[in-house]
């Protein structure tokens, strides 16, 4: 078995590309999520001055608010290395059983997308959780036998964006369960801000404040439009990022003042053009955009939700009248009922 196909072992300080020497190391320098963050003040610092793993951790919320960089700022706070796997790569038992018996004491896994871990995957995880045990089979029919195989204290931090989707005995056994909010504007200021320090770019307040306007609540957003943001102002200003070419970037993108793309726009306009405001099922809604259903539940729908212009229903997706004002029209007065 590849072992490398299924598992990083490098420490979270040796991770050396680009889109990781954005991410903070220690919680002093996480922005944001400050509940999250004071709560695991308090138990890194309790497991650390008694020498033990810390909790097994359950970190869920929307996409790019910081799960993965989280896991290594805990990984680092421990001072032990982080290893770091997904959920659908594991897909027989040799898989996980290889990365469980190379950990070292007090180690931090990290499984993302932990809510597609396979059955079969999970049953294997409950005593090494619980008891830091591996119950192997070994042989077959009349002679197996099993063998239970000890394994060093460690830490699963598990982040997924359906938590809804974790099995129940999975997730009984996270003694610290979080989850992750979008940003506020100020927040993100912070990062774009700190992002432009360590990349070397040049950037006011007013264009700082820009980015962080139209980058949806979420710091990977943030980060990647300030990176387009450096190329245009490069290619067609002075290099130096103020509100007016932060504005023409983000314009040529297709990116509106709220932080809306054309895949957002698309999908509201879809459902107030095509289907009446709704409501409509979500997988009629993904096969009249051309998209996966997937995409629409995590990447699209949470901050559309959260901006008020799409309602969940139990009848399908229905657009709101805030959406109706957004692209200027006026719901019909059969529409108004359902509002």
């Amino acid at each position: 078995m590849d072992q490398d196909r299924i598992i990083s072992g490098a420490p979270f300080e040796e991770e050396q590309s680009f889109e990781l020497s954005l991410r903070p190391r220690v919680l002093q320098e996480y922005i944001g999520q400050t509940q999250v963050k004071q709560n695991l003040e308090i138990s890194v610092a309790a497991a650390r001055s008694r020498g033990e793993a810390l909790d097994h951790v359950l970190l869920y919320g929307p996409p790019g608010l910081g799960k993965t960089t989280l896991a290594g700022v805990i990984a680092n706070e421990l001072g032990v290395s982080l290893k770091t796997t997904t959920g659908p790569i594991i897909q027989i038992k040799g898989d996980l059983t290889a990365i469980l018996t190379n950990l070292q004491p007090n180690d931090v896994l990290f499984i993302d997308e932990i809510h597609r871990l396979l059955p079969h995957i999970e049953e294997i995880l409950y005593p090494a959780l619980e008891d830091f045990k591996l119950d192997l089979i070994i042989g077959q029919g009349p002679s197996a036998r099993s063998v239970a195989l000890n394994l060093p204290p460690f830490t699963l931090v598990g982040a997924t964006t359906r938590a809804g989707l974790i099995s129940s005995p999975l997730r009984s056994r996270f003694g610290i369960v979080h989850r992750l909010d979008y940003y506020t504007e100020e927040e993100l200021g912070v990062i774009v801000k700190r992002s432009a320090e360590i990349l070397g770019i040049r950037i006011d307040a007013a264009g700082t404040k820009e980015i962080a306007a139209r980058s949806r609540g979420t710091p990977r957003v943030a980060n990647r439009l300030l990176r387009r943001v450096r190329d245009y102002a490069q290619v067609k200003a002075d290099g130096v990022i103020n509100r007016e070419v932060a504005r023409q970037s983000l314009s040529l993108l297709a990116i509106d003042d709220t932080g809306f793309d054309e895949n957002d726009k698309k999908l509201i306009k879809t459902i107030i053009e095509k289907f009446s405001g709704g409501p409509v099922g979500v997988a009629t809604l993904a096969a009249a955009i051309s998209e996966e259903v997937d995409a629409i539940e995590d990447i699209y729908e949470p901050y559309l939700i959260q901006r008020g212009l799409l309602q969940r229903t139990p009848r399908g997706r229905m657009a709101t009248k805030l959406a109706y004002e957004h692209f200027g029209l006026t719901p019909t007065p059969g529409q108004l009922s359902l509002l």
